[in-house]
């Protein structure tokens, strides 16, 4: 019996511990991220191979942006090669102000927003300073960085935003633009680099 007890009271600090790593980051209100992400189409069809599938480069991207939350993927066509989804935000979906008063999930690879009236922004400005990325690591060394992330870290992210082709028949495509909404609007994004900035 006090053998049981004492791996219960294992588990349970092993429990407290990682949820104590996992916990949201907050930050003081205002805008953190002013910059917008970095966007510059490809000149011509560039491909690789990658766990059997072919990713077409379409533009080169780099962001630097809040995390607004995570979802990690296990099961599905996609999850093999992005086994994570990061709702990121930079403006003023970057400020503390702001998304106090923003409800933020993620599933079935979408990102929602909830909020009680008066919005705290307009709808157009949460669409075009936030988005939902696809993250398809180009190595161990990215993935294993990308395993790190809480929601509210500060992270730079340098890569391309690729489409996706398998010879089963399977296509996941990218979006090419910060204002869309809805089915194909989310980024497919192919990290090369990829790194939290200081927890403080």
């Amino acid at each position: 019996m006090k053998r049981l007890l004492i791996v219960v009271l294992v588990l349970a600090a092993l429990f407290a511990w990682r949820d104590w790593n996992r916990r949201d980051i907050v930050h003081p209100p205002g805008i953190l991220i002013a910059e917008q992400p970095r966007q510059v189409a490809m000149a011509g069809v560039q491909s690789l191979e990658l766990e059997g599938y072919r990713l077409t480069r379409r533009a080169r991207f780099e962001i630097r942006a809040r995390v607004l939350s995570r979802e990690d993927y296990r099961w599905g066509t996609e999850a093999d090669l992005s086994p994570m989804d990061l709702a990121l935000g930079w403006g003023v979906m970057s400020d503390q102000a702001v998304l106090d008063r923003i409800k933020i999930t993620q599933g079935s690879r979408w990102y929602f927003t909830r909020y009680e009236l008066p919005a705290p922004i307009p709808d157009r400005e949460i669409i075009r300073h936030s988005g939902n990325m696809h993250m398809v690591p180009a190595g161990s060394s990215v993935l294993r960085e990308l395993r790190k992330v809480r929601s509210g870290d500060i992270v730079r992210a340098s890569g391309y935003l690729i489409d996706v082709d398998h010879g089963s028949g399977f296509r996941w495509r990218t979006s090419l633009s910060r204002n869309d909404t809805g089915g194909g609007s989310c980024e497919i994004f192919y990290l090369e680099k990829f790194e939290i900035e200081s927890r403080g």
